[in-house]
Order: structure tokens, then C-alpha cells, then sequence
């Protein structure tokens, strides 16, 4: 929770939006820190209650998460996540079956493009914050993927967002693309 509220205090001193997907077990753990989120003008997705594999789950079983998961979203937000939602681990965004079930809830899942792996416990700063320029280096648009725990990433944020600005990189919620 210390490392996603940096990351908060970050994003509010750059002045950058950004699209968060909650989970719903996190939201209830962090009431405080789910509020903040909607209320520095952050686009809130889902992100499942217990972050479990989706393709795993009989289809009750992910309607059961995604809605336990938005009934607490909203209830410490004050925001819809509706529609954007992130499938866990990206399992199930190519699933037709998860895809479907989805869709009937009213989500649309929203994947990634760069992924710098800050998750990984052997990753360093200057790892991530290379992974990240490069990777929005080679694309128009890019969706980048980073999570609220990892010490590495409280790190690598404010350097990322320095070095995609000099690049002339414009940071923007995933509605705006």
C-alpha cells in the first residue's frame, strides 16, 4: 500500500492521468487508497476480486469475481468501472468462451503492449524504465503495463515519465486513444 500511494503522490505531482485496474480484495483491503485513485481523475477498470486465471473459472465463476469485484469497486471509489476490465495475468483476452462472459457483464477487456516485467523480483530500475521507453519507442501508441507494489517501480516511474516527455510522449487514460 506505501509503494501504490508513492505512486499516487507521483502521478499527482507530474500531473499525469493514468488508467488503474482495481481488484476488488485490494479495494476493500485499501479503502483510502481506492477513493484517492478516482479521486485524482484516474479511470478505474476491473480487475477481478481475487485475481485468479479466467480461463480456469467456469463462466458462473467469472461472472461471481468480476461482479463481487465491482460491487466493492464502486462501493470504495465512488466509480464505475464499467467498462474497461483487465484479465488476470492476460488469461482469458483471447478466450471467446471469458470473452463472452465479459461482454454480457458489460466489460471489454483492455490489454497491454509493453510489458516491462516490474513484477519480477530480479528486475532493477534501469531495467524497467528501458523497457518501457523502448517499448512505447516502437509503436504510435502504447499501452504499458506496471503494477502498484513492486519497490522497482516506485523507482522507475518518475524516470519514465521524464524520458517519454523529452521523447514527446503524451500520457493519457486508455479512453482518450
Amino acid at each position: 500500500a506505501d509503494n501504490a500511494l508513492r505512486q499516487l503522490d507521483v502521478l499527482r505531482r507530474e500531473g499525469v492521468r493514468v488508467t488503474s485496474f482495481v481488484q476488488g480484495r485490494w479495494a476493500g483491503s485499501h479503502p483510502e487508497l481506492a477513493r484517492r485513485i478516482g479521486g485524482d481523475g484516474h479511470l478505474i477498470g476491473n480487475h477481478t476480486y481475487h485475481h485468479a486465471p479466467l480461463s480456469l473459472m467456469t463462466d458462473e465463476g467469472i461472472r461471481h469475481t468480476v461482479t463481487r469485484a465491482e460491487e466493492v469497486i464502486v462501493s470504495r471509489t465512488g466509480a464505475a468501472a464499467r467498462p474497461l476490465f483487465r484479465c488476470p495475468y492476460g488469461d482469458g483476452e483471447h478466450d471467446e468462451r471469458v470473452l463472452g462472459v465479459l461482454t454480457d457483464l458489460g466489460y471489454r477487456n483492455v490489454g497491454w503492449d509493453v510489458d516491462p516485467f516490474d513484477w519480477r523480483p530480479d528486475r532493477t530500475t534501469d531495467e524497467v524504465v528501458a523497457a518501457v521507453v523502448a517499448g512505447c519507442r516502437e509503436r504510435d501508441v502504447a499501452r504499458v503495463l506496471l503494477h502498484s507494489w513492486p519497490d522497482v517501480t516506485i523507482g522507475a516511474l518518475p524516470r519514465i515519465i521524464e524520458d517519454l516527455r523529452a521523447e514527446g510522449a503524451e500520457f493519457v487514460t486508455v479512453d482518450e486513444l
